[in-house]
């Protein structure tokens, strides 16, 4: 199949772009930065350089690439998050998953697309109530936390908008929270350089529950997804979501750091606010049901247990 991967450089789509040459697909790949077109060059695509703001030049580029399948990997997310300003941060990000996707789906219903795969997120999707493991089929929540109501509106964006395109097979991957090479969960990421300094600390009984994902299980759930499945909503993450109070630990003793600080709430709502406090205390894990059974998707890395130790570099 001939596949237009916009976002080619991030963290999924460098790893889907190889796996796609690979399995003998033709793959256009997209960047908006002109140095990178050599990188997706080397890894076997043909590199086109537009920005995915620009609604005339992504119409143009997806009418001359004329793929099968559009696959929707944009985001610009900063190497550093704080939970008290997260929409201002995921600005960019999300005009891409708005603005962006309505210029990449129209272009691709113009030009007679017909599988369009797009990245959405599990962790503020799901009602912070109820079951701590939510599948595809549970409540959507409502009422996030002030400073991530637009980043919530920009996932769920994307995936109204495949839910809305009838004349598309659309699919939006609910990934977890990525781990490994080139994400915060990394050598040398944001996150795990917090766990080493103890500057991520278990609020209150830390019982937030996070589903995890490792950048090349999420890349091989992706080109599963482009391949075959039914159109629809899917978690893509790992066999074991885990609440912080668990996993925070283990990370810290799989990279040699000293145990997490435990702080209580009300000290915590200085410090990280409204969202920080969800993110430990309030927020739901995700089945990987439907996509390992409808997918035929199978993991390298079942449990970030696994993960942390061997897949962080």
């Amino acid at each position: 199949m001939k596949v237009f991967v916009a976002g080619a450089t991030g963290a999924i789509g460098i790893r889907v772009v190889p796996a796609l040459v690979q399995k003998g697909h033709q793959v256009i790949g997209v960047t908006r930065t002109p140095a990178k077109a050599e990188q997706l060059r080397q890894l076997g695509a043909e590199p086109v350089v537009v920005d995915a703001l620009d609604e005339v030049g992504v119409k143009d580029a997806v009418a001359a690439a004329a793929p099968e399948v559009v696959v929707h990997q944009l985001t610009a997310i900063p190497h550093t998050i704080d939970p008290r300003t997260l929409d201002r941060q995921f600005a960019e990000t999300n005009r891409l998953r708005t603005e962006g996707t309505d210029h990449l789906l129209e272009a691709a219903r113009s030009a007679g697309v017909r599988r369009f795969v797009a990245q959405s997120f599990a962790m503020w999707v799901y009602a912070r109530a109820g079951g701590p493991v939510k599948a595809e089929n549970d409540e959507i929540g409502t009422d996030p936390p002030a400073s991530v109501r637009e980043t919530l509106e920009g996932i769920l964006h994307v995936e109204r908008a495949l839910a809305g395109a009838p004349d598309i097979e659309g699919v939006a991957l609910r990934y977890g929270m990525f781990y490994g090479p080139g994400t915060s969960i990394g050598t040398s990421g944001s996150i795990v350089e917090m766990v080493r300094k103890r500057r991520f600390p278990i609020v209150g009984r830390g019982s937030g529950v996070w589903s995890f994902i490792h950048v090349d299980d999420a890349a091989a759930a992706t080109v599963a997804a482009i391949e075959g499945g039914d159109p629809g909503i899917y978690n893509v993450a790992d066999d074991e979501p885990a609440p912080v109070a668990t996993w925070v630990p283990d990370l810290a003793d799989a990279i040699g750091a000293p145990p997490p600080r435990r702080v209580p709430v009300w000290l915590a709502r200085v410090v990280v606010g409204a969202t920080g406090i969800a993110m430990m205390t309030e927020v739901r894990g995700a089945s990987n049901a439907k996509a390992k059974r409808e997918l035929g998707w199978q993991l390298r890395f079942a449990s970030w247990r696994q993960g942390f130790r061997s897949g962080l570099g």
